[in-house]
C-alpha cells in the first residue's frame, strides 16, 4: 500500500487518498475502488508513468478513513463536493488541467456520477476529458430489467429486495454473516480467495499468473494486499457498505441518454467480460447502448479480468496522451 494522505473537509469530515506519478503534471486521473476497498496507488502503471500522469485514488465516503456523506445530502452531490475539494487542494491554480475519471466495479458508479455531473455541482467537470469503467454497474433506476442476469446473491444484496425490505435489514444481516470473515487479514484473505480466485477458469488463471509474473508479484502477494485493504475498509465503520445498494439505486444526478453535448463529447470507455457474475456483462452493454459516446472492450474472464489487461487498457484509453 502507498502512503495515505488526508484532506480536511468542511463540517469536520475527512477524505483519504493515495497517489503516485507526477504531482506537477496537468494530466490527472482520479480512480475509484470497489466494495471493500480503499484508495490504493501502489504498483504504479508503466503506461501512466511513461505518460507522466498524476494518479490519485480517493477512498470513497464511508470506507476506510474517509467520512461518510452526511445523511441529509444526496450521495452524488456529496461526492462531487468532496472531489472538487480534492482537486482544488491538488491544483489550486491550473487552467491547463486535463481530468480523467475511472473506477472498477462499484467504483464505476462514482466515476459515472462525476462524468455526468452538472458543472454547477462539479466545476472541475469542465476539464474532464474521458471516463474509464471496468466491470461496470449501470444506473439501476433507469436500466429496466437490470436484475435478470444477476446471480441470486447479487439479486438479494443490491437488487429489488435491498430496496423493498425496510431499515436496511438485508444489509445488516449480510454484515452479521460476513463481518467475522473480515476482522483479520488472514480471514479476509481466505474470503477473497473463495470469492474471487478459486472460481477462476483455467484461461483466467493463466492470465493472472502471466500478469503476476510480468508485474514482478510473488505468489499470494496480490491476495494478501487485497486482504489488507479489505480489513482497513471496514475497520472504522460499515457505513460505506451499508450505502452500496442505496447508492446504486439512487439518483446519480443525470440520465445517461439525455446528457448535453458538453458532456457527451468526452468518451466513456467500458471494459467488461462475459464471465463476470458480480457486475453482469449485460450492464456494460446497456451503458454502451445508452451513452452517446461509449466504446466497449470485451475481455475474457471474470470480475478481476480487467486487472490482468490494465496496461493495455490504459494505453487504449489514454491514446491521445503522449
Amino acid at each position: 500500500m502507498t502512503q495515505e494522505y488526508t484532506l480536511e473537509l468542511p463540517g469536520g469530515r475527512t477524505l483519504s487518498y493515495a497517489r503516485n506519478g507526477s504531482p506537477s503534471s496537468s494530466t490527472l486521473v482520479i480512480f475509484f475502488h470497489g466494495v471493500f476497498g480503499v484508495g490504493d496507488a501502489a504498483n504504479p502503471s508503466a503506461v501512466l508513468t511513461a505518460k507522466k500522469v498524476h494518479f490519485v485514488a480517493p477512498t470513497l465516503p464511508g470506507w476506510g478513513n474517509s467520512s461518510p456523506v452526511p445523511g441529509t445530502v444526496p450521495y452524488h452531490i456529496g461526492l462531487a463536493a468532496d472531489m472538487a475539494a480534492l482537486i482544488k487542494h491538488l491544483y489550486p491554480d491550473d487552467s491547463n488541467l486535463k481530468l480523467y475519471v475511472g473506477g472498477g466495479s462499484y467504483g464505476t458508479i462514482p466515476a459515472q456520477m462525476l462524468y455526468g455531473a452538472s458543472f454547477d455541482i462539479f466545476p472541475p467537470g469542465r476539464y474532464l476529458a474521458g471516463c474509464l469503467v471496468l466491470a461496470p454497474f449501470s444506473p439501476l433506476r433507469y436500466h429496466k430489467g437490470y436484475s435478470k442476469t444477476m446471480t441470486t446473491s447479487n439479486y438479494i444484496s443490491i437488487g429489488p429486495p435491498s430496496q423493498i425490505i425496510p431499515f436496511r435489514l438485508l444489509q445488516r444481516l449480510i454484515v452479521v454473516g460476513i463481518g467475522g470473515k473480515l476482522k483479520t487479514e488472514e480471514k479476509a484473505e481466505k474470503f477473497i480467495r473463495e470469492t474471487l480466485f478459486d472460481n477462476m477458469e483455467e484461461e483466467e488463471l493463466a492470465a493472472f499468473k502471466k500478469w503476476r509474473e510480468t508485474q514482478g508479484r510473488a505468489e499470494g502477494e496480490v491476495e494478501r494486499n487485497m486482504a489488507k485493504n479489505v480489513v482497513k475498509s471496514v475497520s472504522k465503520t460499515w457505513e460505506g457498505f451499508m450505502q452500496v445498494a442505496d447508492v446504486a439505486h439512487s439518483d446519480w444526478g443525470f440520465r445517461p441518454d439525455t446528457l448535453d453535448d458538453d458532456h457527451v463529447k468526452r468518451p466513456i470507455f467500458v471494459v467488461a467480460s462475459a464471465g463476470d457474475t458480480l457486475a453482469p456483462d449485460d450492464m456494460a452493454r446497456w451503458l454502451v447502448a445508452t451513452y452517446k459516446n461509449a466504446v466497449l472492450k470485451s475481455i475474457t474472464g471474470g470480475h478481476l479480468a480487467s486487472l490482468f489487461h490494465l496496461e493495455e487498457i490504459w494505453s487504449e484509453f489514454l491514446v491521445d496522451e503522449v
